[in-house]
């Protein structure tokens, strides 16, 4: 147990103990203690009891935590002459007896089966995640590494399969056989589990990678894991026994690509078998330790039925986005990180032909097209002399070669945006992308700018006139702060006026309000504007839905709100 007393200017502002072995203190409701202050993380003062010591950790806040005058990520055991500060606040922390702290008002010999069970740490709520369970983690990964090194257990010949049948068979032997490893093996299968797949897996990310619930995974630190669960953040329960374990689940996912990870190249974008997008970054640029961001594909491919189905976009919208795509306008999605574009851009690319020939061009291949004649082209990071490096722009230069009727570029974020509106005025059409923005506005001024960043000094009036003649529609998908996902525009480029590249929304959706359970609830009505290029099929004779552009819209399901994942 934790005996926290907390202090401000010398006066005494809280006092506390912990029910269990940890606790933490910050602006989170579930703070032993409450601590205010904008600089204050919501959990900052991460306190953990183990090998018998207290230990504390910084668990983020831009105010540092101080120990003896001197800022620390953590430390421990901590001692009795130990000063803590943090922002305002001086903390006085001990451990005191687990019996004397939680036994009942009644005196113990009343009720001594509940005093007794009270007392001993609750290993079967969290067995593995308890300070004896994370000890008994590290003792068999060393163990373990030591007797693959002395049986001489070839990995690099080895198939997953192989490797992980006889990688659990050795951590069985050990656990049966080792006294060490006693106290655990009423949970012995799943202390295995997680030790294999720390091993030759990703371990603990495998549950969560499992999960179908879970759209995206964020490793702050190998003891601090977020996840994101129906759009909205909280705090997963597992954890990796250290540093270590998490550079390890790193190594393994970029290695089979051929990129690397070290300290001359901290940061990695990477993707895994099932092409979930994979973010990692290292010491010394990650301070707290390896930073891991994952965001997950789902197992099955989305389809438009999925996303009216989700309420993220109407069945108005989705005929008249096909005709755009078959007609071959020329699109862009913009959006927020993490809005849907990647998820709309696949089911967008699925309206094209399957007798036109696709090249797709990618920073990491996500991308999940369908069409018989396609070619995927991913960049490529430097080298670690520094050299070799392909970039998106490159790639989509060497595209124009590869005869392709359609361009679709994962994200635009740089030069590659003057070369994509090349591509696009030049017998190109029906060409995809995306690129980050708020609104369709917004997503032209980014256009500007990234053209601007190819190095070439153009005229703003000469690279408005590129957009304009290039871009047909700009298709917008927002993330609301309840986690739903909506294209909130479908917008049509009409022109320049004055030096203004002139827009008109066809659809918009129009927010009324919020459900019980706190979601967007809204409508995807049309403007009654009909595009111009609608106009120009029907004087060439072509038949195509006229009634999509009126104000009555047919979408039953407009108060559903379930997210889309990106």
């Amino acid at each position: 147990m934790i005996h926290v007393q907390l202090f401000k200017r010398d006066e005494m502002v809280g006092e506390a103990t912990s029910e269990g072995l940890s606790c933490f203190l910050g602006k989170d409701d579930d703070s032993l203690l409450p601590l205010a202050g904008w600089r204050i993380g919501r959990r900052q003062v991460q306190l953990e009891v183990r090998d018998g010591g207290l230990f504390i950790s910084d668990g983020g806040g831009i105010s540092p935590i101080r120990i003896n005058g001197n800022a620390i990520n953590e430390y421990g055991p901590l001692a009795t002459t130990d000063v803590v500060e943090v922002g305002d606040y001086t903390l006085r922390l001990h451990l005191v007896e687990q019996l004397r702290v939680v036994a009942p008002v009644q005196p113990l010999r009343a009720e001594p089966e509940r005093a007794v069970h009270i007392a001993k740490p609750a290993l079967e709520l969290a067995p593995l995640e308890t300070p004896e369970g994370i000890a008994s983690r590290a003792a068999l990964h060393k163990k373990l590494i030591a007797a693959m090194d002395l049986r001489r257990v070839n990995v690099s010949r080895m198939g997953d399969a192989e490797l992980r049948v006889a990688v659990q068979k050795i951590i069985e032997e050990l656990v049966d056989t080792d006294p060490l490893f006693a106290p655990m093996r009423p949970v012995r299968d799943t202390l295995c589990s997680v030790v294999l797949n720390e091993v030759v897996g990703l371990g603990p990310l495998e549950e969560l990678l499992a999960d179908d619930s879970v759209s995206e995974i964020m490793v702050n630190r190998h003891n601090d894991i977020f996840i994101e669960r129906d759009g909205q953040l909280q705090r997963s329960n597992v954890t990796f026994s250290n540093d270590a374990s998490v550079l390890a689940a790193i190594e393994r996912i970029v290695s089979p690509l051929g990129r690397r990870i070290d300290e001359s190249s901290p940061m990695v974008d990477a993707r895994l078998k099932d092409g979930s997008r994979v973010n990692a970054i290292i010491p010394p640029l990650a301070i707290k330790g390896p930073s891991v961001t994952i965001r997950k594909f789902a197992r099955r491919k989305l389809t438009v039925e999925d996303l009216i189905a989700f309420g993220a976009i109407s069945r108005e919208m989705t005929e008249f986005l096909k005709v755009a795509v078959e007609r071959r306008a020329n699109i862009v999605i913009s959006g927020g990180t993490g809005s849907g574009k990647t998820t709309l851009l696949n089911v967008l690319s699925g309206f094209i032909p399957d007798d036109e020939r696709i090249v797709t061009v990618e920073d990491a291949a996500e991308l999940q097209l369908s069409q018989p004649n396609l070619v995927s082209l991913e960049a490529r990071p430097a080298n670690i002399e520094g050299r070799g490096a392909v970039t998106i722009r490159d790639l989509v230069k060497n595209c124009l070669r590869m005869r392709p009727d359609r361009i679709v570029v994962g994200e635009c974020r740089g030069g590659e945006a003057l070369d994509m509106l090349q591509a696009m005025n030049t017998g190109h059409d029906g060409s995809l992308t995306t690129a980050h923005a708020n609104n369709p506005r917004d997503c032209l001024s980014r256009l500007e700018v990234m053209t601007l960043m190819s190095g070439l000094d153009i005229p703003m009036q000469a690279i408005r006139e590129q957009i304009c003649s290039a871009v047909n529609l700009i298709v917008q998908q927002t993330r609301f702060s309840c986690g739903t996902r909506r294209v909130t525009h479908v917008t049509e480029v009409t022109g320049i006026e004055h030096s203004v590249i002139a827009m008109q929304d066809i659809f918009r959706f129009e927010q009324d309000g919020f459900t019980p359970e706190g979601k967007v609830r809204g409508r995807c009505l049309p403007t009654g504007h009909v595009p111009e290029f609608y106009q120009d099929l029907v004087r060439r004779g072509i038949e195509v839905d006229m009634s999509i552009f009126g104000r009555e819209p047919s979408m039953a399901n407009h108060g559903s709100m379930r997210k889309v994942a990106s």
